[in-house]
Protein backbone atom coordinates (compact mmCIF):
# COMPACT_ATOMS: atom_id res chain seq x y z
CA UNK A 1 0.00 0.00 0.00
CA UNK A 2 1.30 3.46 -0.70
CA UNK A 3 1.24 6.19 2.00
CA UNK A 4 -2.25 7.03 1.04
CA UNK A 5 -3.74 3.78 2.03
CA UNK A 6 -4.12 3.18 -2.18
CA UNK A 7 -2.76 0.25 -3.63
CA UNK A 8 0.58 1.29 -5.22
CA UNK A 9 0.60 2.62 -8.83
CA UNK A 10 2.71 0.27 -11.45
CA UNK A 11 5.65 3.04 -11.23
CA UNK A 12 5.93 2.45 -7.72
CA UNK A 13 5.34 -1.43 -7.67
CA UNK A 14 8.43 -1.06 -10.36
CA UNK A 15 10.38 1.21 -8.29
CA UNK A 16 9.90 -0.65 -5.28
CA UNK A 17 10.90 -3.71 -7.14
CA UNK A 18 14.35 -2.18 -8.33
CA UNK A 19 14.76 -0.71 -4.82
CA UNK A 20 14.97 -4.07 -3.20
CA UNK A 21 17.26 -5.51 -5.97
CA UNK A 22 19.94 -3.02 -5.21
CA UNK A 23 19.74 -3.65 -2.24
CA UNK A 24 19.83 -7.44 -2.15
CA UNK A 25 22.92 -7.04 -3.69
CA UNK A 26 24.62 -6.80 -0.95
CA UNK A 27 23.31 -9.66 0.75
CA UNK A 28 25.55 -12.96 0.98
CA UNK A 29 24.11 -15.77 -1.20
CA UNK A 30 23.41 -17.93 1.98
CA UNK A 31 20.79 -15.68 3.10
CA UNK A 32 18.84 -16.60 -0.70
CA UNK A 33 19.31 -20.34 0.17
CA UNK A 34 17.38 -19.00 4.14
CA UNK A 35 14.95 -17.50 2.29
CA UNK A 36 13.99 -20.73 -0.18
CA UNK A 37 13.35 -22.87 2.92
CA UNK A 38 11.11 -20.29 4.28
CA UNK A 39 9.32 -20.37 1.35
CA UNK A 40 8.70 -24.16 1.30
CA UNK A 41 7.62 -24.37 4.54
CA UNK A 42 5.14 -21.26 4.39
CA UNK A 43 3.76 -23.14 1.22
CA UNK A 44 3.32 -26.38 2.95
CA UNK A 45 2.01 -24.76 5.56
CA UNK A 46 -0.43 -23.17 4.06
CA UNK A 47 -1.12 -26.24 1.46
CA UNK A 48 -4.91 -27.24 2.62
CA UNK A 49 -5.66 -22.89 2.54
CA UNK A 50 -4.40 -22.35 -1.17
CA UNK A 51 -5.95 -25.63 -2.25
CA UNK A 52 -9.20 -24.01 -1.19
CA UNK A 53 -8.32 -20.75 -3.16
CA UNK A 54 -7.59 -23.13 -5.93
CA UNK A 55 -10.75 -24.87 -6.03
CA UNK A 56 -12.58 -21.24 -6.35
CA UNK A 57 -10.79 -20.55 -9.05
CA UNK A 58 -11.56 -23.76 -10.85
CA UNK A 59 -15.41 -23.76 -10.02
CA UNK A 60 -15.70 -20.33 -11.64
CA UNK A 61 -13.58 -21.60 -14.95
CA UNK A 62 -15.59 -24.84 -15.19
CA UNK A 63 -18.50 -22.36 -15.76
CA UNK A 64 -16.37 -20.17 -18.12
CA UNK A 65 -15.81 -23.41 -20.40
CA UNK A 66 -19.50 -24.59 -20.02
CA UNK A 67 -20.09 -21.04 -21.29
CA UNK A 68 -17.72 -21.39 -24.33
CA UNK A 69 -15.48 -18.24 -22.60
CA UNK A 70 -12.52 -20.12 -21.63
CA UNK A 71 -10.89 -23.34 -23.24
CA UNK A 72 -10.74 -26.53 -21.44
CA UNK A 73 -6.94 -27.04 -21.90
CA UNK A 74 -6.70 -23.12 -20.20
CA UNK A 75 -9.07 -24.94 -17.07
CA UNK A 76 -6.01 -28.06 -17.13
CA UNK A 77 -3.17 -25.75 -16.55
CA UNK A 78 -5.35 -24.20 -13.52
CA UNK A 79 -5.64 -26.74 -11.38
CA UNK A 80 -3.62 -27.70 -8.74
CA UNK A 81 -4.84 -31.28 -8.25
CA UNK A 82 -4.80 -32.22 -11.92
CA UNK A 83 -2.76 -34.91 -10.54
CA UNK A 84 -2.24 -36.61 -6.90
CA UNK A 85 1.42 -34.82 -6.32
CA UNK A 86 1.15 -31.85 -8.18
CA UNK A 87 1.50 -29.60 -5.17
CA UNK A 88 4.16 -31.38 -3.71
CA UNK A 89 5.99 -31.74 -6.71
CA UNK A 90 5.86 -27.59 -6.86
CA UNK A 91 7.15 -27.89 -3.39
CA UNK A 92 9.85 -30.31 -4.41
CA UNK A 93 10.74 -27.82 -7.43
CA UNK A 94 12.14 -25.03 -4.55
CA UNK A 95 14.33 -27.96 -2.77
CA UNK A 96 15.32 -28.84 -5.78
CA UNK A 97 16.45 -25.35 -7.15
CA UNK A 98 17.70 -24.51 -3.93
CA UNK A 99 20.41 -27.40 -4.02
CA UNK A 100 21.45 -26.24 -7.04
CA UNK A 101 25.04 -24.22 -7.85
CA UNK A 102 24.73 -20.67 -7.17
CA UNK A 103 24.62 -19.39 -10.43
CA UNK A 104 26.06 -15.70 -9.42
CA UNK A 105 29.65 -14.96 -8.93
CA UNK A 106 30.84 -17.48 -11.60
CA UNK A 107 34.13 -16.46 -13.24
CA UNK A 108 33.63 -17.24 -17.06
CA UNK A 109 36.73 -15.34 -18.58
CA UNK A 110 40.35 -14.19 -17.03
CA UNK A 111 43.02 -12.69 -17.90
CA UNK A 112 45.82 -11.02 -16.92
CA UNK A 113 45.99 -7.73 -19.15
CA UNK A 114 49.52 -6.43 -17.09
CA UNK A 115 51.43 -7.46 -14.23
CA UNK A 116 49.43 -6.40 -11.55
CA UNK A 117 46.34 -5.87 -13.59
CA UNK A 118 43.94 -9.10 -13.89
CA UNK A 119 40.06 -8.87 -16.03
CA UNK A 120 37.84 -10.81 -14.70
CA UNK A 121 33.83 -12.00 -16.06
CA UNK A 122 31.86 -13.02 -13.32
CA UNK A 123 27.92 -13.90 -13.55
CA UNK A 124 25.55 -11.39 -11.63
CA UNK A 125 21.95 -11.31 -11.57
CA UNK A 126 19.41 -9.49 -14.43
CA UNK A 127 17.57 -7.08 -11.95
CA UNK A 128 14.17 -7.13 -11.69
CA UNK A 129 11.87 -9.44 -14.00
CA UNK A 130 8.45 -8.79 -14.46
CA UNK A 131 6.86 -12.08 -15.66
CA UNK A 132 3.00 -12.40 -17.39
CA UNK A 133 1.32 -15.42 -17.20
CA UNK A 134 -1.98 -17.43 -17.68
CA UNK A 135 -3.86 -19.80 -15.27
CA UNK A 136 -0.58 -22.29 -13.90
CA UNK A 137 -0.77 -20.55 -10.69
CA UNK A 138 2.14 -22.81 -9.94
CA UNK A 139 4.28 -20.18 -11.77
CA UNK A 140 4.44 -18.19 -9.11
CA UNK A 141 6.18 -20.47 -6.61
CA UNK A 142 8.35 -21.76 -9.80
CA UNK A 143 9.55 -17.97 -10.55
CA UNK A 144 9.82 -17.24 -6.98
CA UNK A 145 12.34 -19.57 -6.31
CA UNK A 146 14.05 -19.11 -9.52
CA UNK A 147 14.17 -15.21 -9.08
CA UNK A 148 15.46 -15.97 -4.97
CA UNK A 149 18.06 -18.25 -6.12
CA UNK A 150 19.37 -16.23 -9.21
CA UNK A 151 19.13 -12.97 -7.21
CA UNK A 152 16.22 -11.10 -9.20
CA UNK A 153 13.47 -9.63 -8.05
CA UNK A 154 10.28 -10.18 -9.64
CA UNK A 155 7.01 -9.00 -10.20
CA UNK A 156 4.19 -11.71 -11.31
CA UNK A 157 1.12 -10.89 -13.28
CA UNK A 158 -0.99 -13.89 -13.48
CA UNK A 159 -4.52 -14.33 -15.08
CA UNK A 160 -7.79 -13.45 -13.62
CA UNK A 161 -8.44 -16.87 -13.80
CA UNK A 162 -6.37 -17.82 -10.84
CA UNK A 163 -7.11 -14.52 -8.79
CA UNK A 164 -7.75 -16.44 -5.46
CA UNK A 165 -4.89 -18.96 -5.90
CA UNK A 166 -2.52 -16.04 -6.33
CA UNK A 167 -3.84 -13.62 -3.73
CA UNK A 168 -3.43 -16.57 -1.24
CA UNK A 169 0.22 -17.64 -2.62
CA UNK A 170 1.05 -14.16 -2.79
CA UNK A 171 0.32 -13.36 0.51
CA UNK A 172 2.05 -16.91 2.01
CA UNK A 173 5.58 -15.44 0.20
CA UNK A 174 5.81 -12.49 1.37
CA UNK A 175 5.29 -13.39 4.88
CA UNK A 176 7.88 -15.94 4.94
CA UNK A 177 10.39 -13.45 3.15
CA UNK A 178 9.12 -11.50 6.24
CA UNK A 179 11.30 -13.58 7.79
CA UNK A 180 14.28 -13.35 6.30
CA UNK A 181 16.51 -10.19 4.99
CA UNK A 182 15.18 -10.69 1.70
CA UNK A 183 12.17 -7.80 2.15
CA UNK A 184 8.64 -9.00 1.26
CA UNK A 185 8.63 -6.46 -1.80
CA UNK A 186 11.04 -8.90 -3.52
CA UNK A 187 8.72 -10.68 -5.01
CA UNK A 188 5.52 -8.84 -5.81
CA UNK A 189 2.16 -9.84 -7.59
CA UNK A 190 -0.30 -7.55 -9.87
CA UNK A 191 -3.89 -8.07 -10.39
CA UNK A 192 -4.97 -5.96 -12.53
CA UNK A 193 -4.78 -6.08 -16.84
CA UNK A 194 -4.46 -2.16 -16.89
CA UNK A 195 -1.77 -2.62 -14.80
CA UNK A 196 0.43 -4.26 -17.56
CA UNK A 197 0.70 -1.58 -20.12
CA UNK A 198 1.99 0.53 -17.27
CA UNK A 199 4.86 -1.84 -16.29
CA UNK A 200 5.64 -2.26 -19.64
CA UNK A 201 7.04 0.96 -19.79
CA UNK A 202 9.03 0.75 -16.74
CA UNK A 203 11.92 0.17 -18.99
CA UNK A 204 14.19 2.28 -15.83
CA UNK A 205 13.54 -0.47 -13.56
CA UNK A 206 12.58 -3.36 -15.20
CA UNK A 207 14.86 -5.08 -17.01
CA UNK A 208 13.28 -8.07 -18.36
CA UNK A 209 10.03 -9.41 -19.24
CA UNK A 210 8.76 -12.95 -19.61
CA UNK A 211 5.57 -13.72 -20.68
CA UNK A 212 4.29 -17.62 -20.48
CA UNK A 213 0.61 -17.71 -22.36
CA UNK A 214 -0.88 -17.54 -25.84
CA UNK A 215 0.10 -16.30 -28.91
CA UNK A 216 -1.79 -12.98 -28.79
CA UNK A 217 -0.58 -12.75 -25.08
CA UNK A 218 3.29 -12.60 -26.26
CA UNK A 219 2.87 -11.18 -29.47
CA UNK A 220 1.20 -8.08 -27.61
CA UNK A 221 3.95 -7.52 -25.05
CA UNK A 222 6.37 -8.26 -27.88
CA UNK A 223 5.07 -5.01 -29.67
CA UNK A 224 4.38 -3.13 -26.54
CA UNK A 225 7.62 -2.61 -24.53
CA UNK A 226 11.37 -1.76 -25.22
CA UNK A 227 11.76 -3.52 -22.20
CA UNK A 228 13.71 -6.80 -23.47
CA UNK A 229 11.31 -9.83 -23.72
CA UNK A 230 11.86 -13.51 -23.19
CA UNK A 231 9.76 -16.01 -24.33
CA UNK A 232 8.03 -18.56 -26.83
CA UNK A 233 4.52 -17.09 -28.39
CA UNK A 234 3.65 -21.08 -29.66
CA UNK A 235 4.70 -24.63 -29.14
CA UNK A 236 4.16 -25.88 -32.33
CA UNK A 237 6.14 -29.40 -32.23
CA UNK A 238 6.71 -31.98 -34.80
CA UNK A 239 7.49 -35.46 -34.73
CA UNK A 240 9.23 -36.80 -37.85
CA UNK A 241 9.50 -40.59 -38.56
CA UNK A 242 12.29 -41.25 -40.62
CA UNK A 243 11.95 -44.23 -43.17
CA UNK A 244 14.25 -46.41 -41.03
CA UNK A 245 12.30 -45.84 -38.42
CA UNK A 246 11.71 -48.95 -35.54
CA UNK A 247 7.93 -49.31 -35.22
CA UNK A 248 7.63 -49.65 -31.70
CA UNK A 249 10.10 -46.76 -30.97
CA UNK A 250 7.58 -44.43 -33.51
CA UNK A 251 4.86 -45.42 -31.54
CA UNK A 252 6.34 -45.02 -28.04
CA UNK A 253 7.81 -41.57 -28.84
CA UNK A 254 4.89 -40.02 -31.26
CA UNK A 255 1.93 -41.71 -28.50
CA UNK A 256 4.10 -39.67 -25.86
CA UNK A 257 4.94 -36.65 -27.51
CA UNK A 258 0.87 -36.05 -28.35
CA UNK A 259 -1.01 -37.82 -25.29
CA UNK A 260 1.24 -36.85 -21.94
CA UNK A 261 0.11 -33.52 -21.88
CA UNK A 262 -1.91 -32.08 -24.56
CA UNK A 263 -2.15 -28.37 -23.45
CA UNK A 264 2.12 -28.26 -23.01
CA UNK A 265 3.82 -26.30 -25.00
CA UNK A 266 6.01 -28.81 -25.64
CA UNK A 267 2.89 -31.72 -26.54
CA UNK A 268 3.16 -32.31 -30.87
CA UNK A 269 1.45 -31.16 -33.22
CA UNK A 270 2.27 -32.47 -36.35
CA UNK A 271 2.89 -35.74 -37.54
CA UNK A 272 5.10 -36.07 -40.44
CA UNK A 273 5.83 -39.72 -41.98
CA UNK A 274 8.17 -40.23 -44.54
CA UNK A 275 6.31 -41.62 -47.80
CA UNK A 276 7.74 -45.15 -47.92
CA UNK A 277 6.06 -46.24 -44.86
CA UNK A 278 2.55 -45.08 -45.92
CA UNK A 279 1.25 -49.00 -46.67
CA UNK A 280 3.65 -50.69 -43.62
CA UNK A 281 4.26 -48.57 -40.31
CA UNK A 282 1.98 -45.76 -40.98
CA UNK A 283 -1.02 -47.90 -40.33
CA UNK A 284 -0.12 -49.74 -37.10
CA UNK A 285 0.80 -45.91 -35.65
CA UNK A 286 -2.69 -44.77 -36.36
CA UNK A 287 -4.21 -47.21 -34.58
CA UNK A 288 -1.80 -46.78 -31.68
CA UNK A 289 -2.98 -42.92 -31.97
CA UNK A 290 -6.68 -43.47 -32.76
CA UNK A 291 -6.53 -45.77 -29.60
CA UNK A 292 -5.72 -43.03 -27.48
CA UNK A 293 -8.19 -40.69 -29.26
CA UNK A 294 -6.43 -38.73 -31.21
CA UNK A 295 -8.10 -37.10 -34.26
CA UNK A 296 -5.72 -37.21 -37.06
CA UNK A 297 -5.90 -34.62 -39.70
CA UNK A 298 -4.43 -35.96 -42.62
CA UNK A 299 -2.80 -34.95 -45.85
CA UNK A 300 -4.04 -36.94 -49.18
CA UNK A 301 -1.77 -39.35 -48.87
CA UNK A 302 -1.90 -40.38 -45.47
CA UNK A 303 -5.44 -40.10 -45.74
CA UNK A 304 -5.60 -42.10 -48.72
CA UNK A 305 -3.06 -45.47 -46.78
CA UNK A 306 -5.85 -45.32 -44.09
CA UNK A 307 -9.08 -45.37 -46.61
CA UNK A 308 -8.12 -48.69 -47.96
CA UNK A 309 -10.04 -51.84 -47.36
CA UNK A 310 -6.90 -53.03 -45.11
CA UNK A 311 -7.17 -50.71 -42.97
CA UNK A 312 -10.08 -50.85 -39.99
CA UNK A 313 -10.22 -49.12 -36.79
CA UNK A 314 -13.73 -48.70 -35.22
CA UNK A 315 -12.69 -44.55 -34.64
CA UNK A 316 -11.55 -43.85 -38.62
CA UNK A 317 -15.11 -42.56 -39.70
CA UNK A 318 -15.46 -40.01 -36.54
CA UNK A 319 -11.57 -39.20 -35.63
CA UNK A 320 -10.18 -39.04 -38.79
CA UNK A 321 -10.29 -36.36 -41.27
CA UNK A 322 -8.85 -34.18 -43.95
CA UNK A 323 -6.53 -31.47 -43.26
CA UNK A 324 -5.89 -28.07 -44.30
CA UNK A 325 -2.68 -26.25 -44.84
CA UNK A 326 -3.93 -24.22 -41.82
CA UNK A 327 -3.58 -27.31 -39.79
CA UNK A 328 0.45 -27.47 -40.07
CA UNK A 329 0.60 -23.78 -38.68
CA UNK A 330 -2.05 -24.43 -35.51
CA UNK A 331 -1.20 -25.24 -31.85
CA UNK A 332 -4.33 -27.07 -31.15
CA UNK A 333 -3.19 -28.15 -27.31
CA UNK A 334 -5.87 -30.86 -27.85
CA UNK A 335 -6.41 -34.47 -29.01
CA UNK A 336 -5.54 -33.22 -32.27
CA UNK A 337 -2.69 -34.21 -34.71
CA UNK A 338 -1.68 -32.85 -38.22
CA UNK A 339 -0.02 -35.15 -40.48
CA UNK A 340 1.64 -35.34 -43.40
CA UNK A 341 3.95 -37.55 -45.90
CA UNK A 342 6.86 -36.66 -46.61
CA UNK A 343 9.58 -37.39 -49.28
CA UNK A 344 12.83 -37.29 -47.29
CA UNK A 345 14.63 -36.35 -44.36
CA UNK A 346 15.77 -32.64 -46.10
CA UNK A 347 11.57 -32.51 -47.16
CA UNK A 348 10.45 -32.72 -43.14
CA UNK A 349 13.51 -30.09 -42.34
CA UNK A 350 12.17 -27.69 -45.11
CA UNK A 351 8.65 -27.94 -44.09
CA UNK A 352 9.92 -27.68 -39.74
CA UNK A 353 11.72 -24.96 -40.47
CA UNK A 354 8.76 -23.53 -42.47
CA UNK A 355 5.99 -24.14 -39.87
CA UNK A 356 7.07 -25.17 -36.70
CA UNK A 357 7.57 -22.29 -34.10
CA UNK A 358 11.25 -22.98 -33.41
CA UNK A 359 10.33 -24.53 -30.16
CA UNK A 360 11.15 -28.56 -30.42
CA UNK A 361 11.10 -30.92 -33.09
CA UNK A 362 11.75 -34.43 -32.71
CA UNK A 363 13.21 -37.48 -35.36
CA UNK A 364 12.89 -40.72 -35.22
CA UNK A 365 15.43 -42.73 -37.12
CA UNK A 366 18.07 -45.19 -37.25
CA UNK A 367 19.61 -43.82 -39.94
CA UNK A 368 22.90 -41.40 -38.09
CA UNK A 369 22.99 -39.31 -41.16
CA UNK A 370 19.84 -38.47 -41.06
CA UNK A 371 19.87 -37.76 -37.52
CA UNK A 372 23.13 -35.62 -37.83
CA UNK A 373 21.13 -33.75 -40.52
CA UNK A 374 18.06 -33.10 -38.78
CA UNK A 375 19.84 -32.24 -35.96
CA UNK A 376 22.04 -29.48 -37.56
CA UNK A 377 19.44 -28.41 -39.94
CA UNK A 378 16.17 -28.00 -37.77
CA UNK A 379 16.05 -24.50 -36.94
CA UNK A 380 14.56 -25.02 -33.30
CA UNK A 381 15.66 -24.40 -29.79
CA UNK A 382 15.34 -28.39 -29.22
CA UNK A 383 15.69 -31.44 -31.53
CA UNK A 384 15.79 -34.44 -30.52
CA UNK A 385 16.24 -38.28 -31.95
CA UNK A 386 14.20 -41.13 -30.62
CA UNK A 387 13.06 -39.40 -27.77
CA UNK A 388 9.39 -37.67 -27.00
CA UNK A 389 9.02 -33.78 -27.48
CA UNK A 390 7.81 -33.57 -23.76
CA UNK A 391 11.50 -33.80 -22.51
CA UNK A 392 11.70 -29.62 -23.51
CA UNK A 393 11.09 -29.07 -19.50
CA UNK A 394 13.59 -26.94 -17.24
CA UNK A 395 12.51 -30.17 -14.42
CA UNK A 396 13.44 -32.63 -17.16
CA UNK A 397 16.36 -31.26 -18.27
CA UNK A 398 17.82 -30.80 -14.14
CA UNK A 399 17.21 -27.15 -13.84
CA UNK A 400 15.16 -27.55 -10.85
CA UNK A 401 12.03 -25.96 -12.32
CA UNK A 402 11.97 -23.25 -15.58
CA UNK A 403 10.92 -19.66 -15.66
CA UNK A 404 9.67 -20.86 -19.40
CA UNK A 405 10.87 -21.50 -22.61
CA UNK A 406 12.46 -19.21 -24.71
CA UNK A 407 12.47 -19.62 -28.52
CA UNK A 408 14.83 -16.40 -29.11
CA UNK A 409 18.39 -16.65 -29.85
CA UNK A 410 19.76 -13.76 -27.83
CA UNK A 411 20.84 -14.79 -24.22
CA UNK A 412 18.89 -17.88 -23.53
CA UNK A 413 17.45 -20.56 -25.63
CA UNK A 414 14.97 -23.62 -24.74
CA UNK A 415 13.91 -24.29 -21.54
CA UNK A 416 15.10 -21.34 -18.93
CA UNK A 417 16.43 -22.09 -15.63
CA UNK A 418 19.00 -20.12 -13.48
CA UNK A 419 21.99 -20.07 -16.24
CA UNK A 420 18.80 -17.76 -18.57
CA UNK A 421 17.97 -15.66 -15.40
CA UNK A 422 22.09 -14.11 -14.81
CA UNK A 423 24.23 -11.84 -16.78
CA UNK A 424 27.68 -10.96 -16.67
CA UNK A 425 29.28 -8.02 -15.68
CA UNK A 426 33.17 -7.09 -16.07
CA UNK A 427 35.72 -6.47 -12.84
CA UNK A 428 38.94 -5.10 -13.92
CA UNK A 429 41.67 -4.92 -10.36
CA UNK A 430 44.65 -3.43 -10.28
CA UNK A 431 47.41 -4.10 -7.81
CA UNK A 432 50.04 -1.57 -9.09
CA UNK A 433 51.06 1.16 -6.36
CA UNK A 434 50.20 3.48 -8.81
CA UNK A 435 46.63 2.22 -10.41
CA UNK A 436 46.86 1.93 -14.09
CA UNK A 437 45.54 3.69 -16.71
CA UNK A 438 45.66 3.28 -20.51
CA UNK A 439 47.57 5.71 -21.83
CA UNK A 440 51.35 3.85 -21.41
CA UNK A 441 49.73 0.67 -23.47
CA UNK A 442 49.60 0.63 -27.40
CA UNK A 443 52.05 -0.64 -30.30
CA UNK A 444 54.17 1.99 -30.68
CA UNK A 445 57.96 2.80 -29.14
CA UNK A 446 58.01 3.37 -26.03
CA UNK A 447 54.29 1.19 -25.32
CA UNK A 448 53.25 -1.66 -23.79
CA UNK A 449 51.78 -4.89 -25.28
CA UNK A 450 49.01 -5.95 -23.25
CA UNK A 451 49.50 -9.97 -21.57
CA UNK A 452 46.21 -11.42 -21.95
CA UNK A 453 47.69 -14.42 -20.06
CA UNK A 454 44.43 -16.81 -19.00
CA UNK A 455 44.25 -16.40 -15.01
CA UNK A 456 42.27 -19.57 -13.13
CA UNK A 457 38.40 -19.40 -13.10
CA UNK A 458 38.65 -19.99 -9.02
CA UNK A 459 37.28 -16.66 -8.35
CA UNK A 460 36.02 -13.25 -9.17
CA UNK A 461 38.49 -10.65 -8.08
CA UNK A 462 35.87 -9.64 -5.94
Amino acid sequence: MSSNGAAPTAGQVARTAKETFDASQLLDSSERHTALLALKQALTDAKEEILQANRQDIEAAREQVAAGKMSSSLLKRLDLQSSADKYDSMLQGILDVDSLPDPTGQVTYARKLDEGLDLYRVTCPIGVLLVIFEARPEVIVNITALAIKSGNAAILKGGKESIHTQNVMTRVIQSALSTTSLPPAYIQTVSSRSEIASLLSQDRYIDLVIPRGSNSLVRSIQNGTRIPVMGHADGLCAVFVDESAVEKKAINVVVDSKTTYTAACNAAETLLIHDSLLSSLWPRLASALLDANIQLRCDPSTLSALSSSIFSHPSFSTLVKPSTDEDYETEFLDLILAVKAVPSCAAAISHINNHSSHHTDAIVTEDEANARAFCRGIDSAGVYVNASTRFADGFRYGFGTEVGVSTGKTHARGPVGLEGLVIYKYQIKSTAAEGHGTAVFGSGEGKKPFLHTPLPLDKPAY
